[in-house]
């Protein structure tokens, strides 16, 4: 959590708060009270993983697990995040316009320039991915559950379990055969890729990246709060 000022900067230091397990609607709104407590702020955004269309939560891979990813799946937790109109009950709780979206997709709008057909993928827990075809956002695919390969989805092979278990180098190898299956079928003029395992990819892998390939820094996941809004009404 940070607050930014009207041009998208950040004001101050940025906060974080663990997630538990299962994660509820109702945590994360506490999550926010807890972080927001005493700030002044008139417009609220919030990314979070998984399909999020106009608002409401479509479907979110991690929160609805009993222990965190790749753990048994706790159907009432499924039940609760599953069409929940989060936009609307943020801004209804807090009294202020909210935007709920994607979280790649509100790093994607800290950094795209609105020229050509430009990809943000995030890696953290998971993969994360947005498409901005000339400065318009695309609707949201869930990249991290599209087979890779060996019947294993792209959260299977890159995500952050992979990385503890391979190693960073062994790793940044995948990710790079990653990138390589997915030029094919987005052909994008240019790349960006961030989030909070992007700075621990190889020094080989990275030399082997095209020109049209850019890392982020993660704090665009927040720096791009103001600058969302402005891509959501440019797809509307």
């Amino acid at each position: 959590m940070t607050l930014l000022d009207a041009g998208g900067f950040q004001i101050g230091t940025a906060h974080r708060e663990p997630v538990r397990y299962p994660f509820s609607p109702a945590d994360l709104v506490r999550t926010i009270r807890t972080l927001s407590d005493g700030l002044h702020f008139t417009r609220l955004t919030v990314g979070m993983p998984g399909t999020i269309r106009d608002g409401v939560v479509v479907y979110t891979p991690h929160y609805t697990r009993k222990a965190g990813p790749h753990t048994r799946l706790d159907p009432d937790m499924d039940e609760a995040w599953t069409g929940c109109r989060l936009q609307e009950r943020l801004s209804e709780i807090f009294g202020v316009p909210a935007l709920v979206m994607n979280d790649a997709e509100v790093a994607a709008a800290g950094v795209v320039t609105g020229v050509g057909l430009e990809v943000v993928l995030t890696l953290g827990t998971g993969l994360g991915n947005a498409i901005v075809d000339s400065g318009v956002l695309a609707p949201h695919l869930e990249i991290s559950h599209a087979p890779l390969r060996w019947g294993l989805t792209f959260d299977d092979v890159i995500g952050e379990a992979e990385r503890l278990r391979l190693g960073d180098a062994v790793w940044s190898r995948r990710v790079l055969k990653a990138i390589e299956s997915l030029y094919p079928v987005i052909r994008w003029d240019r790349l960006y890729i961030g989030g909070g395992n992007a700075a621990l990819i190889s020094d080989s892998v990275r030399q082997k990246l095209g020109p049209d390939v850019s890392f982020i820094p993660n704090a665009a996941g927040m720096n791009g709060g103001v600058r969302a809004w402005d891509l959501i009404a440019r797809r509307a």
